[in-house]
């Protein structure tokens, strides 16, 4: 969901209520709940955040808005991120000069240019970040912590 104020990313699991909530001017992240939602806030379908970058007009947020189911292990769905948004947290980018401008179209068009080459790939329920070899060497306690925790 988008406000002029906030970007909120609501889980789409079954019974969950909290929603991630990004305040566009101060970037501070919180974890609030469904109801604190504004209606009036535009809502579209994304499969994950990527990240955040700073360039010149700002901080931007990168999000997955495709895709592709590219196998399994385990029984845990492999998905490759096919398609990608790269949202303003400004408003507008008055405050840039020409130059400045210029600059960031730049980078934006270097940004998408990474964002359109193969290879970023996810999983929500398996651990991508670490080798089968080294999962099984780990704790029970790291087994047990979430993927975030992780």
């Amino acid at each position: 969901h988008i406000t002029p104020e906030k970007f909120y990313v609501e889980a789409c699991d079954e019974g969950a209520d909290d929603v991630l909530a990004i305040d566009r001017v101060s970037t501070e992240v919180t974890l609030t709940v469904k109801k604190d939602v504004p209606p009036s806030a535009v809502t579209r379908p994304i499969f994950g955040i990527l990240g955040t970058i700073r360039l010149v007009a700002g901080t931007y947020l990168i999000v997955i808005t495709k895709k592709k189911k590219v196998g399994e292990i385990f029984s845990h769905a492999i998905w490759k991120a096919t398609d990608f948004d790269i949202l303003s947290y400004k408003k507008t980018m008055l405050h840039l000069t020409d130059i400045q401008l210029q600059d960031n179209k730049v980078f934006l068009s270097m940004l998408n240019h990474v964002l359109s080459v193969d290879g970023f790939y996810f999983s929500t329920t398996y651990d991508l970040t670490h080798t089968l070899q080294r999962l099984a060497n780990t704790s029970p306690e790291f087994q047990e912590m979430s993927l975030l925790e992780r």
